[in-house]
């Protein structure tokens, strides 16, 4: 059992670098994770990666309707 089991993460820019590195880290911890991404194909690249525990939704986070989506979806 990982620290972060039955925790719940929200990473932005979690498709590449450093926020995919965070993701991967917390999965391996547990926690379900969801990534945003402003580009679907890297997201998707990065939910394969993950593997499981994540949802992934496709926005800019400076754009409040992708902001609404995340948080409603």
């Amino acid at each position: 059992m990982g620290r972060l089991q039955g925790k719940v993460a929200v990473i932005t820019g979690g498709s590449t670098g450093i926020g995919l590195a965070a993701a991967k880290l917390f999965v391996r911890e547990g926690a379900y994770v969801f990534i945003t991404g402003r580009r679907q194909k890297e997201l998707d690249e990065a939910l394969k990666a993950l593997g499981s525990n994540d949802t992934g939704v496709q926005g800019d986070v400076t754009k409040l309707a992708d902001l609404d989506r995340l948080i409603r979806p």
